[in-house]
């Protein structure tokens, strides 16, 4: 089912996918990391509730345990750099996954889109930082939804999205804290304005071009926000 979702609704999705994954890396009694967090993994229950679905690619880890290098798995365009570059799956790679997902909630676009014109890749979390360097971050709010959001809230919402994306796995927040601002129980979080470069030893930045190869998996801007019902 494809729907356009109301303001409420979607902030109660980041919200509740914030509460699962905070249990998920923190509450359990071993970590679990999902490595395949992206909106058709998120569903929803008759009330809205958001449910992470699809672990077949969770791990389990001791806390406080170092993470263990693997083969690459997940979804094009959620992945963290560093995921991509060395196949360490983390409680961070989590949290960028995550970033970008509310991203798509607030923005109603794809991770990677092909504009119209030009046809050339554009990044979704780049976008929306360009869009607050510019000091006009909430233009990047869904347009469909005719400006009816609290303001307040869409620029929390963008704001943790970004930090959560940050290149620099270091700088991105753990779930516990995300949960908390988005209720209102710890202080927004500090994103830069211009995003973080990130260069990896013994190679080079890596490219929307270098991961993307198949232009039918990239969606068109109009794209509507896809959540699978129960």
């Amino acid at each position: 089912m494809v729907i356009l979702l109301k303001w409420t609704y979607r902030y109660n999705i980041a919200v509740g996918l914030a509460s699962v994954l905070s249990y998920l890396h923190q509450e359990c009694e071993q970590q679990v990391i999902h490595r395949d967090i992206k909106t058709s993994n998120v569903m929803l229950d008759g009330n809205h509730n958001a449910r992470l679905g699809d672990f077949g690619l969770a791990r389990l880890m001791d806390h406080g345990t170092s993470p263990v290098s693997t083969l690459t798995a997940g979804t094009m365009g959620y992945l963290a750099p560093e995921y991509l570059q060395y196949g360490t799956a983390t409680e961070k790679t989590d949290v960028f996954s995550y970033g970008v997902v509310i991203l798509e909630l607030a923005c109603g676009r794809r991770p990677i889109e092909r504009e119209d014109e030009s046809q050339k890749l554009v990044n979704l979390v780049d976008w929306v930082w360009r869009m607050y360097s510019e000091g006009k971050i909430i233009e990047a709010a869904d347009q469909r939804m005719n400006g009816e959001f609290k303001e307040e809230e869409m620029k929390r919402l963008l704001l943790i999205g970004l930090s959560c994306a940050n290149p620099d796995s270091t700088e991105r927040p753990s779930m516990r804290r995300v949960f908390q601002i988005l209720n209102n129980e710890a202080d927004p979080v500090v994103v830069p304005k211009v995003k973080p470069s990130l260069i990896f030893m013994n190679s080079l930045p890596l490219s929307i071009d270098q991961i993307v190869s198949d232009c039918e998996e990239c969606s068109t801007p109009g794209s509507q926000l896809e959540i699978t019902f129960y």
